[in-house]
């Protein structure tokens, strides 16, 4: 899935990923490839993205909004 994260000064991240957790309101969730459209809400947490060769990485945010379309995710965060 094509995948941005995108803060108020750069962007953060842009490209293909297996998979994200993301640290929602009501606790963490995961955006795996071909999922349902959505919008939500993130809180401060971490998000882990793990690239096509399960390779993990993580992103420090204070909140923001993901939107899932298409197969494309877009993330705003602070």
């Amino acid at each position: 899935m094509k995948v941005e994260i995108i803060s108020p000064d750069k962007v953060l991240f842009e490209g293909d990923l297996k998979s994200i957790v993301l640290p929602g309101i009501d606790g963490f969730f995961e955006i795996l490839d071909h999922h349902a459209p959505l919008v939500s809400v993130l809180k401060e947490g971490k998000i882990k993205l793990t690239d096509p060769k399960k390779k993990e990485s993580f992103i420090d945010v204070k909140g923001g909004v993901i939107e899932v379309l298409e197969n494309h995710v877009k993330i705003l965060v602070e």
